[in-house]
């Protein structure tokens, strides 16, 4: 103990004194001092952040009014600070809210909205204004106008950090050429280095946003990326939480304010994908782990076994003879009919049998009755002897019927390496366990049934000096809670749970036990693989494109879908390590690549198994390649407040990974045809030179004329020829164009032949268009192996011919003309 700590309790009102001087803060006052934590914790890189969050916000406002996002981005060299300026076309902002927007934290947070969004906190633009009040100590400009106004209007604000409100020092209406949309203009202390940074977020943004047209200038460069669809992303709609996934004190806080009277109402009418269906199927398993299952033992069989009859007989009193036989007639058969049953079963079968008799005679089985003749059945069910002969398989005399039973179940759910005796032991001491209940109906939870397992395999372990080990322990605990069965009982009503957190911790884990659909995706706009394809296309120059989205999967309540895309070859660079583009819900992540579950799920993919070089088989893979992840969640799980890396979250990690493989495996298919063409290239190149050689040298000691060889070539390489013969015709020519197929596949081809002179009668499946004088021969014949097909027409004379030939790898086609 510090000299100071010892002499707290001597000074008078010291506790008072302390608590003076403890206070709260605003959340601006907080982030005044913490900036870094928001991504502004340099000039270079305090730049980019406010980038990234203008043009967030004008994405997003431009989305949900509908409109096609334009985009511009302006950075100014303006003494010594930088001025950025960034104009959407999105609805503009109304008089009343835009102060609140760029003035104040935390303001229109759609942090509990089930519903995607670049934007989830209400931070992001905010504190950009709050970065440049503090280094330059000047206000954010901003011009809004709403559709259809005539006038735009005009503030100038600052963020009051002890009370996080905005504080207007200019508010007045403007003229502005734009129709409607947001202007923001911001001076701050900032710097370029980071300016291949800042260029990648503008790419990168227009590369899965390809519906946006964003356009940058800065004081070096200047940039235009064009949209490459018209495409909005899909409206999404808020859900309701997704049962997998969402936590004990959520489901707590939501029991104390639904409206709700049971649990199968509040299931579903708080969570999603929860029909009448589904919330039975979670109150069976909330039955469960809250109130256990009861056993079902086998019901007695035979004629050495317990006369149910009789027992149901001699159990009923003051009916007719005719009634109680029927009534004992109708159990015997039911149960029966079972090969096992538990307690709450047999009751079920002895109230049925006494509705139905006391239709049939007249007479009334009334409750006391029932409870007499289930009781003396289920005695028998549970003590009965299995006899006085020595039992073959257990080699023990007088079994009880529980003990019999239980060995049956373990001796099953154990390996052959244990021996009768030791099964039986185990049984007993089991068996044991069952009948020391309070409860005759062996009612118990997993829990419970674990701990009697557990001990009767310590007790055989102890005495007969056999191992029982853990795996043989979980097999009967399984074996036996397989056939116990789930019980009746209402669930308690919520004002029940309530407040009850063992139950509550019990329906919890019956919702994320329960089989229970993925949510659904209206909440979530995934790009699609054909706009991902489409947006790698737009920038990035490459032989080969793929890309898959995963179905939705659910991550602490909250549904989310991965995405990836790959592009390689082309013009990408050939040296180096691939480039892993990052996205969250359509937001670029340019910094804390190290730090981010994409990165390293990427760097755990064995590559080489797709066909890229992989130095020590891990890391990120080497070549000509970019890798493309994009994971779209109505609550991205950020490792910051910056937003620039995702947490690994194990469900999102897998999902990650699978989406990656799945498009690696089309780029596996690539790279293996790529090489199988370039092998036979090289097989066609060198037959090109031998058979020239050949056939001049076959001329030569033939003395005929040198024979054409490449109809040769095309059949050795297996290719599909296609040669056009042409035959005098009176005044003009008959042409025919003629497909062999060799391969041993069938084959759909595009011929296009350009002839200078309007052909006639045409075979039948062609068509001809005319453009520019040029007649375009249009014919798509599917050929099969093996098989040939032919087009035919007819031109004058100096007609003259240009064969294009599509559909096949140019390495398997020979065309001669």
């Amino acid at each position: 103990m510090t000299s100071f700590q010892s002499t707290l309790g001597d000074e008078p009102g010291i506790a008072e004194e302390l608590a003076e001087s403890q206070q709260s803060i605003s959340i601006a006052e907080f982030f005044e001092k913490n900036k870094h934590m928001l991504g502004f914790d340099s000039g270079a890189r305090g730049l980019v952040t406010a980038v990234k969050e203008a043009v967030d916000n004008a994405l997003d406002a431009a989305e949900e009014a509908g409109i096609l996002p334009d985009i511009y981005v302006e950075i100014q060299e303006a003494g010594d600070y930088y001025r950025l300026i960034v104009e959407d076309n999105g609805p503009g902002l109304t008089k009343d809210s835009l102060p609140k927007v760029f003035g104040k934290l935390l303001y229109g947070s759609r942090f509990h909205a089930r519903e995607q969004s670049r934007g989830q906190q209400g931070i992001g633009i905010s504190a950009a204004v709050l970065y440049s009040q503090l280094t330059s100590g000047k206000p954010a400009k901003i011009t809004s106008r709403t559709q259809g106004s005539s006038e735009a209007q005009y503030f100038e604000l600052i963020v009051d950090t002890d009370a996080n409100e905005p504080e207007i020092s200019v508010e007045e209406t403007t003229t502005w050429d734009r129709p409607h949309g947001t202007r923001i203009e911001l001076e701050m202390e900032a710097n370029m280095r980071a300016r291949g940074q800042l260029h990648d977020y503008i790419k990168h943004t227009a590369v899965v946003n390809p519906h946006a047209r964003l356009e940058l200038r800065e004081p070096q460069e200047h940039f235009k990326f064009e949209r490459a669809t018209d495409q909005l992303p899909e409206e999404t709609e808020e859900i309701r939480p997704h049962p997998h996934g969402v936590e004990l004190g959520t489901v707590m806080k939501m029991l104390a304010a639904t409206d709700s009277q049971t649990v199968s109402g509040f299931v579903q009418e708080e969570f999603t994908r929860v029909g009448k269906k589904t919330a039975d199927s979670i109150i069976d398993a909330f039955r469960d782990r809250h109130y256990g299952r009861e056993m079902r033992w086998r019901t007695p069989r035979g004629l050495d076994d317990i006369d149910i009859k009789g027992v149901a007989s001699n159990a009923t009193a003051n009916k007719s003879v005719a009634a109680t036989g029927a009534f004992s007639d109708k159990i015997a058969s039911k149960v029966a009919n079972r090969d096992r049953i538990a307690h709450h079963q047999l009751l079920e079968i002895v109230s049925e049998s006494a509705q139905e008799c006391e239709q049939e005679h007249d007479e009334t089985f009334g409750d006391t009755v029932q409870e007499n003749v289930a009781e003396a059945i289920w005695l028998e069910v549970i003590d009965a002897s299995e006899g006085d002969d020595v039992d073959a398989a257990t080699g023990a005399d007088g079994d009880s019927r529980l003990v019999a039973d239980l060995y049956e179940l373990a001796d099953d759910a154990t390996s052959t390496r244990k021996d009768d005796e030791t099964i039986h032991a185990f049984a007993d001491r089991l068996a044991g366990k069952f009948e020391a209940l309070e409860d005759d109906r062996h009612r118990l939870t997993r829990a419970t049934l674990r701990e009697f397992v557990d001990r009767a395999a310590d007790l055989t372990e102890e005495y007969d000096e056999v191992s029982f080990g853990e795996t043989a322990r979980e097999n009967v605990v399984e074996a036996v809670w397989d056939v116990m069965a789930t019980v009746p009982d209402d669930p308690p009503l919520v004002r029940e749970l309530n407040g009850d957190r063992d139950a509550t911790s019990n329906l919890v884990d019956a919702m994320r036990a329960t089989d229970i659909m993925a949510p659904p995706t209206r909440c979530l706009s995934p790009i699609s693989e054909e706009l991902i394809t489409a947006g790698l296309e737009k920038e990035f120059d490459a032989d080969f494109y793929a890309s898959a989205t995963r179905d939705a999967g659910v991550s602490g309540g909250d549904p989310f879908i991965v995405e990836a895309g790959i592009a390689y070859g082309g013009e990408l660079p050939a040296e180096g390590t691939a480039e892993v583009m990052r996205f969250a819900n359509r937001v670029p992540l340019v910094y804390q690549r190290g730090a981010c579950a994409t990165t390293d799920v990427v760097k755990t993919i064995g590559w080489r198994n797709y066909g890229l070089n992989q130095p020590g088989g891990s890391g990120l893979p080497n070549g000509p390649v970019v890798i493309m992840i994009h994971v779209a969640s109505t609550n991205v799980p950020f490792t910051s407040e910056s937003k620039d890396a995702i947490a690994n979250v194990p469900e999102i990690e897998d999902e990650i990974e699978l989406a990656i493989r799945e498009a690696a495996r089309e780029l596996k298919s690539y790279l293996n045809k790529r090489r199988s063409m370039q092998k036979r290239r090289k097989k066609q190149n060198v037959l090109g030179k031998i058979l020239p050689e050949m056939a001049t040298k076959v001329a030569e000691v033939t003395g005929r004329e040198e024979p054409d060889i490449d109809d040769a070539i095309a059949r050795i390489m297996n290719n599909v020829l296609v040669e056009r013969h042409t035959k005098a015709n009176g005044d003009g020519q008959a042409i025919s164009v003629v497909v062999e197929n060799n391969s041993s596949t069938n084959e759909s081809l595009e011929i296009t032949d350009i002839v200078s002179a309007e052909p006639t009668n045409l075979s039948d499946g062609a068509t001809v268009v005319e453009m520019d004088g040029e007649w375009f021969v249009k014919w798509e014949p599917e050929v099969g192996s093996d098989d040939e097909a032919t087009l035919e027409y007819e031109v004058p004379d100096d007609a003259t011919f240009d064969l294009d030939v599509k559909g096949v790898e140019s390495e398997k086609l020979t065309v001669k003309q």
